[in-house]
């Protein structure tokens, strides 16, 4: 059975050492196994069982105490104390709970379950302003424990900076009045737009959801303390605190942090050469320039390739293309359109 296993796993690409740390032997061991004749699992087990396990019928009694109507809603560390008071021992706690787990039967008890939070949908966008993700960030302050605050919402289909401005507080407020500017200067009305967020307050406050119902504009949410979820924002607030112009020190006043950020944005847009939008700035996405830019790309490489035949060989030249469309918290069966050689030569 093991080296059946340890094969699958090696024809699927793993190598044998990983493969051997997962069922917790030696590589040296396998081979071993391999070289004998009948080529088997040489490990005998234990040869008798051990003298303190519970016989069949007291683990059955164990389940149907835990089980019970008076019990089913307690814990084994509240079952066994209440058994204790009535003069009767059926096992430790850890015994308890070995046997529960053993038999799957380790759930929440009682009406305290816990919350199961979905994967937000994909969201797919085919163009501009269909979906936007937007997130605040911290900027450091001269004064301890007092924080600037960036907002910034974002076009996930050309990955833009639809909206951005820095206040010395976050609330539902100040969001709502830079997602009403952002939809103004997009010229949407907010209808079939899709935003999202994080579960923070500023996010899920009144006035926001209020607005957002009033537009016609669909909210979407990750889950609590899933920074995956909301991979777009995220990124972007990576990019900004790794520039080199990024301050090394808090900064010293609120004008000096918008300052700061209208610099950012302007470099963002104008000058950035975007990975996940084939290396084009997201103003030229966004405008619709990507495509022009990237066909003149395209040129110089089949120029290069007719100069030089012999540096490609029978490779294809780099094809410089961008995703027709970008999907938010994609599903595993979600396709990436970007063809594997596009990236090439």
């Amino acid at each position: 059975m093991i080296l059946r296993w340890i094969a699958e796993a090696q024809r699927a690409g793993a190598r044998l050492a990983p493969a051997c740390t997962e069922v917790g032997l030696d590589p040296r061991t396998i081979q071993r196994w391999r070289a004998r004749p009948d080529g088997d699992d040489r490990r005998r087990g234990p040869k008798s069982a051990p003298a303190n396990k519970l016989p069949p019928e007291e683990r059955e009694e164990l389940k149907a105490v835990a089980n019970s109507d008076e019990f089913c809603d307690l814990s084994p560390k509240q079952i066994v104390p209440i058994l204790a008071d009535r003069d009767v021992y059926l096992a430790s706690e850890s015994t308890f709970y070995r046997v529960l787990r053993e038999e799957e039967l380790i759930t929440r008890r009682g009406r305290a379950r816990g919350t199961v939070y979905q994967r937000p949908k994909e969201k797919v966008a085919t163009g501009p302003g269909q979906v936007w993700s937007w997130d605040i960030t911290y900027l450091r302050s001269t004064i301890a424990g007092e924080y600037f605050f960036l907002y910034l919402f974002l076009d996930v289909w050309s990955r833009k900076i639809v909206g951005y401005s820095v206040h010395d507080m976050e609330c539902s407020e100040l969001a709502t009045d830079e997602l009403l500017a952002a939809l103004e200067s997009e010229g949407l009305s907010g209808v079939d737009l899709v935003l999202h967020s994080d579960n923070g307050s500023p996010m899920k406050g009144a006035t926001l959801k209020a607005t957002m119902e009033r537009l016609g504009v669909q909210a979407s949410y990750s889950r609590p303390h899933v920074s995956d979820d909301n991979p777009f924002s995220e990124s972007l607030f990576r990019t900004a605190k790794y520039r080199p112009e990024y301050p090394t020190t808090p900064f010293d006043s609120l004008t000096d942090a918008r300052d700061w950020a209208d610099d950012f944005v302007y470099w963002y847009h104008h000058d950035h050469l975007h990975s996940g939008i084939g290396f084009v700035s997201p103003l030229d996405r966004h405008e619709g320039r990507a495509e022009q830019i990237l066909a003149k790309r395209r040129a110089v490489y089949e120029r290069a390739r007719q100069r030089h035949p012999e540096r490609w060989g029978s490779r294809p030249v780099r094809t410089w293309e961008h995703p027709a469309t970008v999907t938010l918290n994609p599903t595993k069966d979600t396709r990436i359109d970007i063809p594997d050689h596009a990236l090439s030569a």
